[in-house]
């Protein structure tokens, strides 16, 4: 997989210049320079009109169980490997990891060749999508994030209490600001998908993104309602919690004794048969291609249909190599219906 090792192929080949040719013994590699190779994997996220790795890092730990200079190493890690695509949202970390991803976007100078997805409705200080609170809630995360526009806003509709055409009548004056250049949105039911689409016939912005928690083991909010209505609209769908809280990525196994963190409780919610069982098959699908739990099922994702980009969050800057090597594999049918019927 040509997309990985590739920033530690370009560190080599500074050293070599520093000592200089003389210096280098016959016998070592031949550096690679230029870009990383995943530069050129590049995928349309719908109808925004981004062309994203397939991939999308998102910062959830930022600011919580990641700190600044562990998320810096994170993004600079996803960069160095192609990636182009960053997720946050204004409640993660109670803005925490806006402030972070908004300092290492300005430090990198890398505002304009990264797309950046932020979830906005969740914010305490700016509940909700009620148009005074959305335009707010818009307002402070640029503030954070250190920019005039996100590319994708998404419309947090979580909460269940939406009033869908204010929040796209406020999305449209957001839009024709240039404060956001396409909508998304997380927490939408199918008939409300539906009914968003109406509106757009009357002028209002479409949402042609969609955020849905969804990945082998959770497969059930994605459900055939959502999924038709989805594909039938052409929205490009980015999943959030691709790994389950980190538990496909193998590393937790039996249950721990005692208090429980939150991700540790989300984690061992699944060490159960059905749990075992799909790690397993991850593990074999993983032996026989040569790459990591987490790259199985970043995989699998992608086979999905309308699957455009996962949403991953990493705890370190390693993490990031496992995961972007999804990118590089293609599962057979017999390997997608072992993972399949394993997890059920």
């Amino acid at each position: 997989m040509a997309v990985f090792g590739v920033g530690s192929a370009v560190s080599s080949a500074s050293a070599h210049a520093e000592t200089g040719p003389a210096d280098v013994h016959p016998s070592s590699p031949i550096p690679v320079q230029g870009p990383p190779v995943g530069d050129s994997i590049r995928v349309p996220l719908g109808e925004t009109g981004c062309q994203i790795f397939p991939l999308i890092l998102g910062g959830a730990e930022f600011g919580w169980n990641v700190d600044l200079e562990s998320s810096h190493e994170i993004m600079d890690a996803y960069v160095e490997r192609g990636g182009n695509a960053l997720h946050t949202a204004d409640s993660f970390a109670g803005g925490r990891s806006e402030h972070i991803i908004g300092q290492w976007l300005h430090s990198r100078g890398l505002r304009d060749d990264i797309t950046l997805t932020v979830r906005i409705g969740g914010h305490p200080d700016n509940p909700g999508l009620g148009p005074v609170n959305l335009v707010r809630a818009v307002e402070a995360s640029l503030t954070r994030l250190r920019t005039d526009r996100v590319d994708v806003l998404y419309l947090d509709a979580t909460n269940g209490r939406t009033e869908l055409e204010d929040a796209l009548a406020t999305a449209e004056w957001l839009v024709d600001s240039g404060k956001a250049r396409a909508i998304g949105a997380a927490g939408l039911t199918a008939t409300q998908l539906v009914e968003a689409r109406i509106f757009a016939s009357a002028g209002y912005p479409r949402i042609t993104v969609l955020d849905v928690p969804f990945n082998v083991l959770r497969r059930h909010e994605f459900d055939a309602d959502l999924r038709l209505v989805a594909g039938a609209q052409g929205m490009a769908v980015t999943p959030s919690h691709p790994l389950e809280h980190g538990f496909l990525a193998g590393r937790h196994r039996t249950k721990l004794r005692g208090g429980l963190s939150v991700r540790g409780a989300q984690i061992a919610a699944n060490i159960n048969r059905r749990g075992s069982r799909t790690l397993r098959a991850l593990d074999a699908v993983g032996t026989e291609l040569g790459v990591p739990d987490a790259a199985v099922a970043v995989a699998w994702l992608l086979a999905q249909k309308l699957i455009v980009a996962p949403i991953v969050n990493a705890y370190a800057a390693n993490h990031v190599e496992e995961l972007v090597q999804g990118v590089g594999v293609q599962l057979n049918r017999v390997q997608l219906a072992d993972i399949a019927r394993a997890s059920e």
